[in-house]
C-alpha cells in the first residue's frame, strides 16, 4: 500500500470509537488531522490516547455538523484536502426506536458536510458506509454488487447518504468519494490506551460481552437461536478496529491517485456466530460469560459477511487480525479501563 503525499485531513466523528483508531493511523502516516465531533456518544479523552500513542498533535474542534455556521468556520479557518466521515449514529435497535434522529444526525449532517465541502472546494471524501445496506443479502458472501435493501433506520440512512453521494458524483466527476462499507468494527489498540466506550449500555457485541466480562454487566443477552446458521445464532464478520483504519488510509491513497467514486467492503470475509464470540472472548480474557437467550430484535438478520477481494484488489488492503487479536485487544482495553475514558 503507497503512502500519499502527507495532506491536511478533517476527520468527523474522530473522537469515536473507529475515527479515533483511524486518526493514530492518519498521524502515523504524516497527515495532519482536524477532528469535528459534538461528542454525543464519546470522549474527548479518547483524543488525548491518540496523541499519547502517536507522540504528535491534533486539533480538536467541539461542534455539529448539523451547524452550518460551525462547518463554515472549519473550512474557512483550515486549508483542508480531504475529509474522512465518521459522524453517524450506529446503533440498529435505537434507530428502530428513534428513526427521525437517525435520519436528522446521518442524512442531514452529511447533506451539511458536502454542501460545505463544495463550497470550499473540498472534493475529496471517505464516508464511514455499512454492511447494513445489504439488507438480507441475497447471497453471502456480500460482493459489492448486490442489489442493496436496508432493513431498518439506521440503514437506509446510510443507503440514502450512498445514493446522494452517487448522485453528487455525477453531477460532477471532480469529486473523489470513497464508500467503504464496513462490518462489524471491533477491539482496541494493542497499547490498551485505546479502545471502544459506548455511553450507556452498549448496542454492540463485543463491547457488550467485555462489560460483561469485568462486571459492569450481570449477563449477555443473546438475540434469538433460531436463525438458519450452524447454532442458531446471528452469524457476522468482525473486523479489528485497526485493520479497519488502515483500510481509511488505502481508501485515502487510493482517491488521492484517481478521481472517481468507489465501493469497498471492509471486513475480514469470514463469519462468527453470536456463540463463537462469546467462547472467542471467555478464551482470551480468561472469564466466563454468563448469558441469556431473548427475544429476536427487530430488524436484525440471520447471517451477512463479506466477500473482500475488491479491496484487496483495488486498495492492496486486507485485515491481518483474526477473532482472537480482536477479543485480546479488547479484553486489554477494558481490563486497563474498567469504566472507560470515565
Amino acid at each position: 500500500m503507497a503512502s500519499s503525499r502527507p495532506q491536511n485531513i478533517l476527520v468527523t466523528g474522530g473522537a469515536g470509537f473507529i475515527g479515533s483508531h483511524t486518526c493514530v493511523e492518519l498521524l502515523n502516516a504524516g497527515h495532519c488531522v482536524w477532528v469535528l465531533d459534538n461528542l454525543s456518544n464519546s470522549s474527548a479523552k479518547s483524543l488525548d490516547a491518540v496523541r499519547r500513542i502517536t507522540n504528535r498533535s491534533l486539533e480538536f474542534i467541539q461542534g455539529d455538523l448539523r451547524d452550518v455556521n460551525c462547518l463554515d468556520a472549519v473550512f474557512a479557518a483550515h486549508s483542508i484536502d480531504a475529509v474522512l466521515h465518521f459522524g453517524g449514529l450506529k446503533a440498529v435497535g435505537e434507530s428502530v426506536d428513534q428513526p427521525l434522529l437517525y435520519y436528522d444526525n446521518n442524512v442531514t449532517g452529511t447533506l451539511q458536510l458536502i454542501t460545505a465541502m463544495r463550497a470550499h472546494a473540498v472534493k475529496t471524501l471517505v464516508f464511514s458506509s455499512s454492511a447494513t445496506v445489504y439488507g438480507d443479502p441475497v447471497r453471502i458472501p456480500a460482493t459489492e454488487d448486490l442489489p442493496t435493501d436496508a432493513t431498518n433506520p439506521y440503514g437506509r440512512s446510510k443507503l440514502i447518504v450512498e445514493q446522494m453521494l452517487r448522485d453528487l458524483h455525477r453531477s460532477d466527476p471532480e469529486w473523489r468519494i470513497s464508500l467503504l462499507r464496513y462490518f462489524n468494527p471491533v477491539g482496541a489498540h494493542a497499547s490498551g490506551e485505546l479502545g471502544e466506550d459506548p455511553r450507556g449500555t452498549p448496542n454492540n457485541l463485543l463491547p457488550y460481552i467485555a462489560q460483561v466480562a469485568i462486571g459492569r454487566l450481570p449477563h449477555l443477552r443473546v438475540f434469538g437461536n433460531d436463525y438458519n446458521t450452524r447454532d442458531g445464532t446471528g452469524v457476522r464478520d468482525y473486523i479489528h478496529v485497526v485493520d479497519l483504519a488502515r483500510g481509511h488510509l488505502a481508501a485515502l491513497n487510493y482517491l488521492t491517485e484517481r478521481p472517481q467514486l468507489t465501493v469497498h467492503n471492509l471486513g475480514t470475509g469470514r463469519g462468527y456466530s453470536v456463540l463463537e464470540a462469546i467462547a472467542a472472548f471467555e478464551a482470551a480474557s480468561g472469564q466466563t460469560i454468563p448469558y441469556r437467550v431473548v427475544a429476536r430484535r427487530p430488524g436484525d438478520i440471520a447471517e451477512c459477511y463479506a466477500d473482500t477481494s475488491k479491496a484487496q484488489r483495488e486498495l492492496g488492503w486486507q485485515a491481518q487480525f483474526d477473532l482472537h487479536d480482536m477479543c485480546r485487544d479488547a479484553w486489554y482495553w477494558q481490563s486497563r479501563h474498567p469504566n472507560g475514558f470515565g
